[in-house]
């Protein structure tokens, strides 16, 4: 198992298979592995929801 990366957390996601097939060509095309093409759609996700709906603020318990 590869060693932990400080600041990251581990995780699994469930996709659809069509899903999963697309998102590895997209990560083909931009060069990344499938879990950073993850990680890029998920943090892209989270920006257009601040966008819309502004920032979402962490307490130090978060």
């Amino acid at each position: 198992m590869p060693k932990a990366i400080p600041g990251r957390i581990a995780t699994q996601a469930r996709l659809d298979e069509i899903t999963y097939k697309k998102m590895k060509i997209i990560a083909q095309l931009e060069n990344r592995n499938a879990n950073s093409q993850l990680e890029y759609f998920m943090k892209k996700g989270v920006e257009a929801y601040e966008a819309e709906h502004g920032a979402i603020q962490l307490s130090d318990e978060d």
